[in-house]
Formats: C-alpha cells, structure tokens, sequence
C-alpha cells in the first residue's frame, strides 16, 4: 500500500542502538512463552545483549502449532518481537526454506505505506499460507516464496501490525526507519547465527521502494552481511516521474477522453514537457485520476465493497481511505481534532482486510505467534503512522547508483502493468533515468504453465539491473499472478535469465 504526499527536503542519518529480547520459554517447559513485561524490557534487552551472539534460533519463537491449518508445516517457522533500542518492538514472522534452508538464501520482505504491515504480504501474496475468506482457515500457497528462501516478514516501523513502542512514539521518518530496519536485520541474525553468512536479498513493495534501497545502504556497508542483491516491486521510486507517467498511463488506458488531454497539454505543457507533479496551475491535478472510483490497484479489478467515499463510519471506527489515494497534495478539509473521540482506522480503498484482521487479532493466533499482550490490535495500515511519518527522499537514484556502483550487487524493478499507484511506467521511465548500459532489449518474458509457455510480461536488461512487467498485475503482483510472481522471483534469486 502506498500514500504519497510531498516530502520535506533534506534528511539527516539518525543512529541507536540495538538489543536482543523477544519471547522467552524455558527449556522443557510446555507453558505459555513468558513475555518481556513493560518495566523489565530495557533492563533485559541490555541484559540480553552482554551475553554475545546466539548459538541456534530461539525455541521460545518458534510456532508449533499455528490455528487454521488442514495440517502443520515440515518447515519451520518462528515468529516473535526485536527489541531495537531500549523501546521498539518489531514483530517478525520467519519461514524456514521448505528445502535446504542451511544453503538456501534469506529474504527480507517489506509491504509499504508508509504505515502498512508485512503480514499482508505474508498471507495474501507470497507467504507459505493464504488466508481464506472466513478470517479463520489458512490454505497451503503452491506458490510460496518459501519454496526456495529463507523468507523474513517484519512489520516496521514501530506501530506497524504487532510491532510497538514503549513510550508510545511513533513519529518516525525515512533514515530513522532505514536505520532500525539495519539494526532489526542485525537483531534477528544475532538470534539466528545460523543464517548470518547466506546469500541476503532486501525485497518489498510500495512505498517498499524507499525501504528497500535506504536499507540497502545499510547494509552494504556491513562486511558481516553477504547482500546479494535488491527486488522492489510496484515501488516509488521518484514522486516526480510516477505522478508525470500517470496521467500518460491513465489516457492511454482509456481514462481520460481527448479533449480532456489536450487541454491537460495545453495547461501543463510546454517545449514537449509535461509537470503534473507540483504545477502551479490547478488544472494540472492529478484528482482527475484519483476520484475516478477506480481501483488504483488494478484498473481492471472490481472495487471491493463499492467504490468508497473518503471516509465512513464503521462501529466504533473512523475509516479514512485516504491511504489509497496516492497522490493527494491539498490540506484535509476537515480539523482531526473533530473526530478524536472515534478510533481512526485506514483502509486501502477498493481492498478487503477483514479475513487477515479477523485471523491475527484471533487470541490463538497471537498466543502461536508470540504476540505481546502490550502489542496493539493489528490492522492492516497504521493510521498514527502514516500521519506522522516525515518522507525525506524525493527520489532514489542516489541509492541505486550506489549500489550500482559497487558492480557486485543485482537488482530488479518489477511491475504489474495494471496498478495506477506507482504504475509502471514510472518505473520504466525511473530506470531509465540511471542510464545503465542496455544489456538485453526490450522483450517478452515467459513461464510455463500447463505445460504451455505464456508470456508473463516484458524485461529489459542493464548492467546488475533489470526492469520487468507482469501482464495482467496490480499493485500486489503475486496476489493477482502468483505462479507468474514465483517464476521471476526465482529467476532473480537464482540469477537465471529472465
């Protein structure tokens, strides 16, 4: 999920410190996992870590018997909080590679936002079990990630899903949130030593394009990490170039009638440039797109529940879907103040969130994952979050030239061609503007299904980076194409030919 909105210049590297705490169980015990209770957390996290590395991942993380399954998994999967700094707590969920996993790579994973949680991606993308619409069963994913990696959910930042703060601060910003992913990253392989020298892959979606590369950044300096490569998927790469190649891919898809788009060219152009970006010109806005009541997930997708207003009330929630509407630049016409006495949930618009809501704040299931009592009721996007959070990167091509620049790094930008939050055409454009050299031109790219070979997209090939669509994908690629989404994503960890 992604909400953009304009970023203040300017960005400062902000550093912690780092501790290991989690969900305890005593060896043989059979008992509820003790949980680090709120005075005890920062004397244990130092506590903690004085006593140097782990020696094997922790029995007390480990999920033995998780609710909703026809039958428990051969793999394992450990599930529990990283204690970052003397408050934050970021709840991770860890799959074991349902084959060889001591050889088999480990990948980070990160859905967006800002403010958006991990367990989306885990059981409704790519995540070795999908929830079923009744919120209560889960069903074996025949197109796991998990297969062939050692796959990593975290929930960042603090305030996200299961993961929280002490002091109850969530106002967080870009570096900040680079740094605690880094140093999260570091927590859990300080848990799992036996993982610390695998090929390492940073992966994510959405506003994941600013994640992924910040971290990366990270992470390249540290010799101790063996970083293989990046994927980032539907993600924002520049506000500029995705809001400019949106109104291109909303008039060539049909949206926008012609005498609309000349006068768009008429107003926002000029020597064969367009600005829809931060015109001054109030023609030149990018609402023509968003309050068309389509879904800008998949154009082509029904609107789950009915096109939506920007907000309603539910219960005893406020549900803003502001969240969805990616590109909204004007103040909000109305005071928060006035609706303080309502909780205040987000939703992405034209999305369902009910089945992973009703299945994770299910009390079995957070007593299987470890969940700390002083850890929130999850939802899928964090309202407090995303309000709060300061974007202090316009563009990332500062990021990726870097690790360009290292010649010993992969990367893929990937797309699904449907999705009109961060379309692909702004990430064409955007990896473009690197200007790598063109190693393997524009082609289709194809997997097999059925036994018949079926175009999955288009790729185009640079020096260590690649650029490829998935046909007929939104915003989450292995949701809508998921045998299309495993195939490239063995190719990439595999470094096979597209």
């Amino acid at each position: 999920w992604l909400r953009l909105s304009p970023p203040p210049p300017g960005a400062a590297s902000v550093r912690g410190g780092g501790a290991r705490c989690g969900s305890l169980r005593a060896s043989g015990s059979s008992a509820s996992p003790f949980l680090c209770l709120p005075q005890m957390l920062p004397l244990l996290c130092a506590l903690l870590l004085g006593l140097g590395p782990a020696h094997a991942a922790p029995a007390g993380h480990e999920v033995t018997f998780l609710p909703g399954l026809p039958k428990q998994p051969s793999f394992r999967h450990f599930s529990g909080h990283l204690c970052i700094g003397p408050t934050q707590r970021l709840h991770y969920w860890f799959v074991e590679a349902q084959n060889n996993p001591q050889s088999s790579p480990l990948v980070l994973w990160l859905n967006g936002g800002p403010g958006c949680s991990s367990m989306e991606g885990f059981l409704k993308e790519h995540g070795p079990f999908l929830v079923q619409p009744d919120g209560v069963t889960l069903k074996y994913n025949d197109y796991a990630w998990n297969k062939i990696a050692n796959m990593l959910y975290l929930e960042s930042p603090a305030g996200v899903g299961f993961s929280y703060s002490e002091d109850k601060k969530y106002a967080t910003n870009d570096t900040e949130v680079a740094h605690n992913n880094y140093l999260a990253l570091k927590e859990f392989l300080r848990l799992f030593p036996e993982y610390s020298k695998n090929d390492l892959f940073l992966t994510g979606e959405s506003y994941g394009g600013i994640y992924i590369p910040t971290l990366a950044e990270w992470v390249m300096q540290d010799p101790s990490l063996n970083l293989k490569g990046i994927a980032v998927g539907n993600g924002l790469s520049s506000y500029e170039i995705n809001d400019n190649s949106l109104v291109y891919f909303a008039y060539y898809h049909g949206l926008l009638g012609t005498q609309l788009w000349k006068d768009l060219q008429t107003f926002c152009c000029s020597e064969g440039k367009c600005n829809f970006h931060d015109n001054s010109n109030l023609n030149c806005t990018l609402k023509i797109v968003e309050e068309s009541g389509l879904n800008i997930y998949n154009l082509y997708a029904p609107c789950a529940g009915g096109v939506p207003g920007s907000m309603r009330y539910e219960g005893d929630y406020l549900v803003t879907h502001d969240l969805g509407n990616s590109f909204i630049r004007m103040p909000m016409r109305f005071s928060w103040r006035q609706v303080t006495r309502n909780k205040v949930r987000m939703d992405p618009p034209c999305t369902n969130s009910t089945a992973p809501t009703m299945y994770l704040n299910s009390p079995e299931v957070r007593k299987a994952l470890h969940i700390s009592p002083d850890a929130p009721e999850w939802q899928v996007c964090s309202f407090e979050v995303n309000r709060s959070y300061k974007r202090l990167y316009t563009q990332m091509n500062d990021q990726y030239l870097k690790l360009l620049g290292a010649m010993k790094y992969r990367i893929l930008v990937y797309n699904g061609d449907v999705d009109m939050a961060c379309n692909f055409l702004g990430d064409e454009w955007f990896v473009d503007s690197l200007c790598q050299k063109v190693q393997v031109a524009r082609r289709p790219w194809l997997y097999s299904e059925g036994g018949e070979n079926q175009i999955g997209g288009f790729v185009k090939e640079f020096t260590n980076i690649a650029f490829l669509t998935v046909k007929g994908a939104g915003h989450m690629v292995p949701t809508d194409q998921p045998l299309a989404a495993f195939t490239m994503f063995s190719r990439f960890i595999k470094n096979e030919p597209y």
